[in-house]
């Protein structure tokens, strides 16, 4: 194939929409919420599959200008990113305990409260769709 001077590559992890970057400290560590939109609409709750963070798991929701426009019209969007999955992580040592879904369902419960919201709506990806099940039943 002939190279083409046509395209460009693009690295979406490197992509800044705007979000604010708030770092919570929980007693099972501090985890990463990414906070899109206005605070006084209701919040949207996101949370990432396995390996994944709030940019690889969501970005073909959040980068279509149509459903982008919708969610953030009428929410404002908390990506709550798993210990270890923020953007530019390092790698976890194999030294650290891996949090429980028990701790990890805690964490969720004190984001929520860092950021005194009350009833939400939540939106996981396999692992985490497990997770905030688990918690709404928490």
């Amino acid at each position: 194939m002939e190279d083409s001077t046509d395209s460009i590559a693009v690295d979406m992890e490197t992509i800044y929409l705007g979000g604010k970057e708030h770092v919570i400290r929980t007693g099972h560590g501090c985890v990463s919420v990414i906070l899109y939109g206005d605070e006084e609409k209701p919040p949207l709750i996101t949370y990432p599959d396995v390996a994944l963070n709030h940019m690889s798991c969501f970005q073909g929701l959040f980068f279509s200008p149509e459903a982008a426009s919708l969610l953030l019209h009428n929410f404002c969007i908390y990506h709550i990113t798993p210990p270890g999955h923020e953007l530019g992580a390092a790698s976890i040592c194999p030294d650290v305990p891996v949090p429980s879904v028990d701790d990890l369902c805690d964490q969720i419960l004190e984001v929520l409260n860092h950021f005194r919201l009350g009833a939400v709506m939540c939106m996981g990806a396999m692992a985490g769709a497990y997770l905030l099940t688990l918690f709404a039943v928490y």
